[in-house]
């Protein structure tokens, strides 16, 4: 299973301080909207940055590497009258240091106060562990001078009161990202029903910058350019006789007949990876005219077909240029 750094989807996920800021005071559980907090803990190298995105996913309001005892400060921030906050994961794990060896402590006092939570510990075997470090070049946070051997065999003797309060152990011996978010879904997130892939079509001129954060990429400058036709100049994709001019001689015809099969196959494969939004740009040069039209052929056809939430948007058709 490949390890990546935790990624940032929607502004949810919050550091340590930043949930110290906002903390209240103390509240009553009974008050609380909280239905579900779940601590993630586990090995170095286990993957739990993919489960926290995981999570994330699925509308998690996050906060990773959070030391034992904020954990209890940010469930009272949860809990404090007028908090919306419904479901909350966090990552505690051996770079809270000496800090660590409070969570035990921490659980108690969640599970006498009442607070909703669940405790996920995921582990792998001795080997991948030492590989997925030697992929990704990092120090283990129990031996930055030494060897990831000592690393792993200190965080094992650290690790066992905790998993011990587990409520979920995983294994992620040979998993894959992919296969780890599936387990996750099918063992914490039973109720959930599978949302829709979200995916978002953007249509922009090169000559203005390349389209940020793009999953697919598609350049269209090969097709004929309505931007060298005076009565066409002024107008955009968005209008008939631009599509037209852009098809001329079946070129765009014959574009859409590779394009379309190879998205009807990808995007079902994105949906059994797990991934909840998928943004594809089409550029072209000005990003009024060829790019448009295809962002909106693209856009009908698959809110047609129902299966994905589909928002079209056009990033430079106002600008004014060579299209």
């Amino acid at each position: 299973m490949s390890v990546s750094r935790p990624r940032r989807l929607g502004g949810r996920r919050r550091s340590a301080e930043r949930v110290l800021e906002l903390t209240p005071a103390p509240a009553d559980v009974r008050s609380s909207a909280l239905i579900d907090l779940v601590v993630i803990t586990g090995f170095s190298g286990a993957g739990k940055s993919t489960a926290m995105a995981a999570f994330e996913d699925e509308g998690y309001f996050c906060v990773d590497n959070l030391p034992p005892e904020m954990i209890r400060t940010l469930a009272e921030l949860f809990m404090h009258e007028g908090s919306k906050v419904e479901r909350a994961a966090v990552v505690s794990d051996a770079r809270g240091g000496s800090y660590f060896a409070g969570l035990v402590a921490v659980l108690d006092e969640l599970e006498h106060s009442g607070v909703n939570h669940r405790v996920l510990f995921l582990e792998a075997d001795e080997q991948s562990l030492l590989t997925r470090y030697k992929e990704t070049r990092r120090r283990h946070p129990l031996s930055p001078a030494g060897s990831v051997e000592e690393g792993v065999a200190r965080e094992r003797t650290l690790l066992a009161p905790v998993r011990e309060r587990a409520d979920l152990v995983l294994e992620t011996t040979g998993l894959t990202s992919a296969m780890l978010r599936r387990k996750l879904a099918d063992e914490l997130l039973p109720t959930r029903a599978p949302g829709r892939l979200a995916v978002t079509i953007q249509s922009f001129g090169f000559k203005h910058g390349p389209a940020r954060d793009a999953d697919l990429l598609f350049d269209v400058r090969f097709l004929p350019n309505p931007h060298y036709e005076p009565d066409l100049r002024p107008l955009t994709g968005l209008e008939p006789e631009v599509v037209a001019y852009v098809d001329r001689d079946g070129a765009l015809a014959a574009f859409y007949e590779r394009l379309l099969p190879m998205l009807d196959y990808l995007l079902p494969q994105y949906v059994a990876e797990g991934k909840s939004h998928l943004s594809i740009a089409v550029g072209c040069t000005g990003g009024r005219h060829r790019s448009v039209a295809i962002a909106e052929q693209l856009a009908a056809r698959y809110r047609e077909a129902g299966e994905y939430l589909v928002e079209v948007a056009h990033r430079d058709i106002d600008r004014a240029g060579r299209a």
